[in-house]
C-alpha cells in the first residue's frame, strides 16, 4: 500500500470532523445566508410564514388585548382623543409647565387615528382598534425581519423557534399592541437588532436613533451593543452620518411638534431626561419594588424561557461558537438592562418591553445548543445523550408555548371585564343625553374616551381613599394643550377640583365589587340598577399560580372572582 493511498483514506475519515464550527469551511458557509447548522441550504424561511404567523397573532392581540397600564390610557391613548375629538383627559406631564411628553409621537399615530375617526364617525371604539392593529401590523413587520435575518444567519431550526416564542409568549403578545413609548421602542429595538444581523449597518443605527427620540430615550441602553458595533464594522463615516442625520431631523420634528402643541419654546426629550436624570425625579412617588420584580414578571411573561434567556452567556461557551460574537451583541441588552432596571427604585411591568424580542432569541439559541453539552468533535457519531438532546428540544420549546398560551388565556378570561363592560355603555342611549358617568377606585382601569358614547356629556372621578393626583379633563378654555392649569404639581398630591362632590349627579356608575365585608354602592337596590356585570379576578384572594397560569379544570374552582359592574341611577318615579 502506498503513502499517498494511505494518506488519501485518513483524510477521508476525518472528513466528517470539519463542519464542528471551527472549520474555515464552516465557517464561510454559516457566514452566507442559511448557512447555518445545516438548515438553510435553500436560503433559510422566506417572508410569507413569519409575516401570516405573526400577523394573526398580533391582529388577535389588537382585538383581545387588555389595557395593562394606566399610563397607557391617561399619557397616550387620552392626549390623542384629545388631539381628535377636542376632549379627553390630562395628566400634570402634559401641562405645558412641565411638559415631559412628546407630540411627535402622538402625531405618528394620529395618521392612522385621524382618518379612521374620518371613515367610522362616531363609532370611537373602532378607531381605537384601527391604531391597535397599526401597532401590530409595525410588530409583525420588525418580527418577521428579525425571523429571517435569524433564519440566513443561524439556519431555519433557530428561526423557526424564535418565531414561535414571537407568537405566542405571554409577553410578546401582550406588549405587541399596547400604545406606549417602551412598545415602540422594542419594535425598533427588534429592527435594529435584524438589520444588524443582515449587515446593514447604517439603516441598524438609524432606526436605533428613531427607536430612541421617538420610543424612549432611556432605552439607549438597549441600542447600545448594536450602535456601537455596526460604527466598527460598516463604514464609519456612512454609519455614522446615517445615525446623525436621523437624529438630528427627528430632534428638530420632535421640538417644533412641542412648539405647536405647548405653545411655547420646550423640548420634551431634555424635559424628561432632565425631570429623571438631572433633576432628579421622584418617580418614587408612584410606587416602588424590590429587587426581584423584573425577575417574577419576566418568568410570569416568558416562563420557562425567560430562564433558559438568562442562561446564555453559561451555554455560549458549549455551543461551538456558532453564536459568538452577533448573536451575544444582539442578545446582550437583555443583562444589560435587567441589571441597570434592577437597580432602580420605581419598577413597572412596561418598562422591560424593549428587550422582549431579544428574551425570544436568547431562549431559542439555549433549546437550539441542548446537542452541544454532548458533543464530541473527536467522533463522528453522535452519543445517546446527544440524541436525547435533540429530542428535548421540540418538548421544551412545547411546553414553553403551553405554559405562555396558559399566562394568556389566565390574564385574558381574568381582567377582561372592563373593556366589555364599557362597551356596553353603547346600549344604553335611553339613559338620556348629558348623562355623567362615575368611576371610583376603578380610575386606573378607565379603558380611555374612546368608549364614551357622544349621550355621556362627562367622566368623573369620585373619592374612594386615593389621594394621589388624578388626570383633569384637557381645558379649552385655559389653551388645550397649550394650557398650564394651576391644579397640576409633580410631587402626586391630589388636588381638591379632581373629585365630584355631589355623587347624587352621577347617572352612570363603573364599580368592582370584591365581596368584601365594607358595603358596595351597587348593593344599594334603591339606588341603583345594574346593566351589566362581568366576573373579575380578585387576584387578593386567588393562589399565586391558579391567578397567573390557567390550570384545566382548576382555575375557575381555585380562584375567587369579584364582580365588575355598569350601574345606573334609578329614576325618581322607579323608586
Amino acid at each position: 500500500m502506498s503513502l499517498s493511498s494511505a494518506r488519501q483514506r485518513r483524510a477521508t475519515a476525518a472528513s466528517p470532523l470539519t463542519d464542528d464550527g471551527y472549520a474555515k469551511d464552516a465557517k464561510d458557509r454559516k457566514r452566507r445566508p442559511g448557512g447555518g447548522d445545516g438548515d438553510g441550504e435553500d436560503g433559510g424561511i422566506k417572508w410569507f410564514l413569519p409575516f401570516l404567523a405573526l400577523g394573526l397573532l398580533r391582529h388577535m392581540s389588537a382585538s383581545s388585548n387588555l389595557i395593562h397600564d394606566c399610563d397607557e390610557v391617561f399619557n397616550y391613548w387620552e392626549p390623542l382623543h384629545f388631539l381628535l375629538y377636542r376632549s379627553g383627559f390630562q395628566t400634570w406631564e402634559y401641562s405645558s409647565v412641565f411638559a415631559l411628553r412628546s407630540y411627535l409621537y402622538l402625531f405618528i399615530h394620529a395618521l392612522v387615528a385621524g382618518p379612521a375617526s374620518l371613515i367610522f364617525g362616531e363609532h370611537k371604539i373602532r378607531v381605537f382598534y384601527s391604531v391597535r392593529i397599526f401597532l401590530g401590523l409595525i410588530s409583525t413587520i420588525t418580527e418577521t425581519v428579525l425571523v429571517v435575518a435569524l433564519s440566513r444567519r443561524y439556519g431555519k431550526r433557530l428561526s423557526c423557534y424564535v418565531l414561535a416564542m414571537l407568537c405566542l409568549s405571554s409577553g410578546c403578545f401582550f406588549a405587541s399592541t399596547s400604545f406606549l413609548p417602551s412598545s415602540f421602542s422594542m419594535y425598533a429595538v427588534t429592527l435594529s437588532s435584524a438589520l444588524f444581523l443582515l449587515e446593514k449597518y447604517a439603516a441598524a443605527v438609524s432606526v436605533a436613533a428613531a427607536g430612541v427620540i421617538l420610543g424612549w430615550p432611556f432605552s439607549i441602553l438597549v441600542f447600545l451593543p448594536v450602535t456601537v458595533y455596526s460604527l466598527i464594522r460598516g463604514p464609519f463615516g456612512r454609519v455614522f452620518l446615517s445615525g446623525f442625520l436621523t437624529s438630528v431631523s427627528l430632534l428638530v420634528l420632535s421640538f417644533l411638534a412641542d412648539y405647536h402643541c405647548y405653545g411655547r419654546l420646550t423640548f420634551s426629550v431634555f424635559n424628561l431626561l432632565k425631570y429623571n436624570v438631572l433633576g432628579g425625579g421622584e418617580s418614587h412617588l408612584y410606587g416602588t419594588e424590590g429587587p426581584s420584580f423584573y425577575f417574577r414578571n419576566g418568568f410570569n411573561n416568558f416562563n420557562f424561557a425567560f430562564i433558559l434567556a438568562l442562561l446564555l452567556l453559561v451555554v455560549v461557551p458549549f455551543a461551538r461558537k456558532k453564536y459568538a460574537p452577533d448573536l451575544l451583541i444582539v442578545v446582550s441588552p437583555v443583562y444589560i438592562w435587567l441589571a441597570f432596571m434592577t437597580l432602580q427604585a420605581h419598577k413597572e411591568e412596561r418598562f422591560l418591553y424593549p428587550i422582549y424580542t431579544l428574551i425570544c432569541v436568547a431562549a431559542a439559541a439555549v433549546i437550539d445548543s441542548f446537542p452541544d453539552f454532548f458533543h464530541d468533535k473527536y467522533s463522528s457519531d453522535q452519543s445517546i445523550f446527544e440524541k436525547i438532546a435533540k429530542g428535548l428540544r421540540p418538548l421544551i420549546l412545547g411546553l414553553i408555548l403551553c405554559a405562555s398560551h396558559s399566562r394568556t388565556f389566565s390574564m385574558l378570561n381574568g381582567y377582561g371585564a372592563p373593556l366589555q363592560i364599557y362597551q356596553h355603555l353603547e346600549y344604553h342611549e335611553d339613559s338620556g343625553p348629558g348623562s355623567i358617568l362615575c368611576v371610583g377606585s376603578e380610575w386606573h382601569r378607565y379603558p380611555s374616551s374612546f368608549f364614551i358614547p357622544s349621550y355621556i356629556s362627562e367622566v368623573r372621578w369620585i373619592d374612594d381613599g386615593f389621594r394621589g393626583l388624578l388626570p383633569f379633563p384637557f381645558n379649552e378654555t385655559l389653551g388645550g394643550t397649550t394650557a398650564a392649569p394651576a391644579y397640576f404639581n409633580s410631587k402626586n398630591k391630589a388636588s381638591e377640583e379632581q373629585y365630584l362632590k355631589d355623587i347624587g349627579a352621577c347617572t352612570l356608575l363603573v364599580e368592582l365589587d370584591l365581596r368584601r365585608p365594607y358595603p358596595s354602592r351597587g348593593n344599594d337596590l334603591t339606588t341603583w340598577e345594574a346593566l351589566a356585570a362581568l366576573p373579575f379576578l380578585d387576584r387578593e384572594l386567588s393562589p399565586a399560580l391558579y391567578r397567573s397560569f390557567f390550570v384545566p379544570y382548576r382555575w375557575q374552582q381555585n380562584n375567587v372572582f369579584g364582580l365588575y359592574k355598569l350601574l345606573r341611577r334609578l329614576r325618581t318615579d322607579q323608586h
